[in-house]
């Protein structure tokens, strides 16, 4: 089994996949009135849906983002920049990774997550032509007050947790699970040395930001995920949709 996408309803299926096709270099393949994009690997694609408009991103909500794994934040972002994209200046958070943030045209958050920890880069490690040539859709990132019951279901549908991640000065921690048997180079799911590995994981991986005991409030624009491998369609531990692929 595998996470193979994200269902996003917006406003302009057209437009927002030219923007990620010139922006981040996905690819885009046309599916009715739907674009999926994304990327050539075992990664998880963005489905863009019609019938969307006026999403308003918001910390009280169920959805929160995607995280692109690349080898270079750095040369990512100035390449962002170079074609007029808004986006935050990167920098090291706390012990979790290398980062910077932005947004879509359509309001949906993005991080750009590099491979290696600040000062771990090795040189030449991206080509300044091509910074998304390595990019993977790394993270669909959740919010939840439960983490309980998104670990039961997780694991029901054969996910393996592969990291919890401490970022209690901010009110949460981090839990991400995938579909598959990798093993881990320190079993200790709160190492820090998994987290540059689990960056360079060329599948996608479904990343719970859990605030325990929050409520969090669905988000019409988010229309659940997609598995391939799914016998048949079922709703996840907050009720959103989980279709096969």
């Amino acid at each position: 089994m595998r996470l193979s996408a994200l269902r996003l309803r917006v406003s302009d299926t057209d437009r927002l996949a030219q923007f990620y096709s010139e922006a981040f270099g996905m690819s885009v393949r046309k599916e009715g009135q739907t674009c999926r994009i994304g990327y050539h690997g075992e990664d998880a694609d963005l489905l863009l849906m019609p019938g969307g408009g006026g999403y308003a991103p918001d910390r009280g909500q169920r959805y929160w983002k995607i995280g692109v794994t690349v080898p270079d934040v750095d040369m990512a972002a100035d390449f962002l920049q170079g074609q007029g994209v808004e986006i935050s200046a990167p920098q090291q958070f706390l012990d979790i990774g290398y980062m910077c943030h932005l947004s879509d045209p359509e309001g949906f958050a993005i991080e750009l997550l590099q491979h290696d920890f600040e000062g771990n880069r090795p040189e030449r490690g991206a080509d300044p032509a091509a910074p998304f040539a390595q990019a993977r859709i790394g993270q669909i990132t959740l919010r939840t007050g439960d983490i309980a019951s998104e670990d039961t279901w997780c694991r029901d549908q054969g996910m393996t947790l592969l990291s919890v991640q401490d970022v209690s000065p901010y009110g949460f921690d981090l839990h991400f699970y995938a579909f598959t048997d990798d093993t881990l180079p320190n079993p200790d799911l709160w190492a820090v040395e998994n987290r540059e590995w689990l960056w360079r994981r060329p599948y996608t991986t479904l990343e719970f930001q859990h605030v325990a005991g929050a409520e969090f409030a669905p988000v019409p624009d988010y229309l659940g995920i997609e598995i391939e491998g799914l016998p048949t369609p079922l709703k996840d531990a907050f009720g959103d949709p989980v279709l096969p692929r």
